[in-house]
C-alpha cells in the first residue's frame, strides 16, 4: 500500500526529530489515521506541543494552533457573522476551527460555552452560527493538551466531551539518556547543525486514502469479541474484583468498544500489518478506555484509579 509506506516514512521522521515518547508518536499518527481526536495529557516541557507541531509539518493540510484561554469566547473559535457597512448585511467570518487539523493548546482553560461549540465540532464535524450550519473540511481532527499540575483558571472537561476523544494518552519524563540526548539535539538545532534533513509531506488525499485502508485492516471475530469483553468489563468492575463495584459511577459506552478497534487496526497499519494481533488491542485499551471510565470519591479515597482498573481487566480476561 502506497499510502502505508509514506506514513511508515513520516513515522521514521518523528522518531528522528521527538526523542523517546514512542508511543506519543505512534498516537498521533493513529489519531490521523482513523479521524479520532486525541488528548494529550502531562506537565510542561514534554514536547506535547513540538510533537503536533511537527506531525503537521508532515501533512500537506491547513494547520492552526489555538490557545484556550478562560476568557476565549464562542466566537472566537468558530467565528462570527460581521456586519458590512458598505453593503448593508452581515458577513460570516470563519474561525480557526475551520482548519484540518487543530491544535487545542491547554484545552482545559477554555470556559464551559467554548467547550459547547468545540464539542459540536468534534461529534459532528461541523458548527453552526446564526442557525447556519457549516461543514468542517473532511481532514478536520483535534489534538489537545492540558497540564494535569495547575488547577487555576482550569474547567474540567465534560464526560461528554472526553468521550469524543479516541486517545487520552498521559505522558511521562523522558529517561536519562533520552534526556541526554534531547540536550544534544537542542545544541546541534542551536548552532543550525541538524537542518539537512527534509521533512516528508504527505498530502491530504493520502490521508484519506490511508483512513480507508485502516477501515479495511483484517480483524479475527475472536478479537472483536475479546474487545466487547474488554469494554463490558468496565461496566461491571465487581465482576472483576468485587470491592470495586462500589467505586463505579459509569463504564465505557459501546463508542469505546468501536475506537478500541479502530485504534487497534491504525497500530496495526504503522506497523505495517494488514492484521490485528492481540497485542494491538492490550496496547490500546489503556489510551481507549482510561478517560471513558467514570469514578466516585470512595475510588479515589482507596487510591484506585482508571489505570489501575483498566489493568487489571486485561489481567483477568484471558488474550485468545
Amino acid at each position: 500500500m502506497q499510502s502505508q509506506e509514506s506514513f511508515l516514512t513520516l513515522r521514521n521522521h518523528l522518531q528522528q526529530t521527538i526523542v523517546g515518547q514512542q508511543a506519543l508518536l505512534d498516537r498521533l499518527l493513529i489519531a490521523l489515521l482513523t479521524g479520532g481526536h486525541i488528548l494529550l495529557e502531562g506537565p510542561p516541557g514534554l514536547a506535547k506541543t513540538k510533537a503536533v507541531n511537527t506531525l503537521a509539518s508532515g501533512v500537506h493540510a491547513s494547520f492552526q494552533r489555538i490557545q484556550f484561554t478562560p476568557d476565549l469566547m464562542p466566537g472566537d473559535l468558530t467565528g462570527s457573522e460581521v456586519y458590512d457597512p458598505n453593503k448593508g448585511e452581515f458577513n460570516f467570518v470563519s474561525g480557526p476551527i475551520f482548519h484540518e487539523i487543530i491544535l487545542a493548546d491547554e484545552i482545559n482553560r477554555a470556559p464551559p460555552k467554548v467547550q459547547s461549540a468545540l464539542l459540536e465540532a468534534m461529534q459532528e464535524h461541523q458548527v453552526t452560527v446564526g442557525g447556519v450550519t457549516r461543514p468542517l473540511p473532511d481532514l478536520f481532527i483535534v489534538m489537545a493538551t492540558q497540564n494535569p499540575l495547575e488547577q487555576s483558571g482550569t474547567y474540567p472537561l465534560p464526560e461528554a466531551q472526553l468521550d469524543r476523544f479516541l486517545l487520552h494518552v498521559v505522558l511521562s519524563y523522558p529517561t536519562a539518556d533520552e534526556e541526554l540526548l534531547i540536550l544534544q539535539r537542542d545544541r546541534d538545532e542551536h548552532f543550525g547543525s541538524d537542518k539537512s534533513s527534509e521533512n516528508p509531506t504527505i498530502e491530504t488525499a493520502l490521508v484519506l486514502q490511508a483512513r480507508r485502508e485502516v477501515a479495511e485492516i483484517h480483524v479475527e471475530d475472536i478479537l472483536e469479541k475479546y474487545i466487547i469483553q474488554l469494554v463490558g468489563a468496565t461496566r461491571d468492575l465487581a465482576s472483576i474484583e468485587e470491592s470495586w463495584g462500589e467505586f463505579l459511577v459509569a463504564g465505557a459506552s459501546p463508542r469505546a468498544s468501536i475506537a478500541l478497534l479502530r485504534a487497534s487496526s491504525a497500530l496495526a497499519y504503522i506497523q505495517g500489518r494488514e492484521f490485528v494481533i492481540p497485542e494491538d488491542i492490550v496496547a490500546m485499551a489503556p489510551d481507549v478506555l482510561r478517560h471513558r471510565l467514570i469514578l466516585n470519591h470512595s475510588a479515589r479515597a482507596a487510591g484506585i484509579d482508571a489505570d489501575a482498573i483498566i489493568q487489571k481487566i486485561i489481567d483477568f480476561i484471558p488474550v485468545p
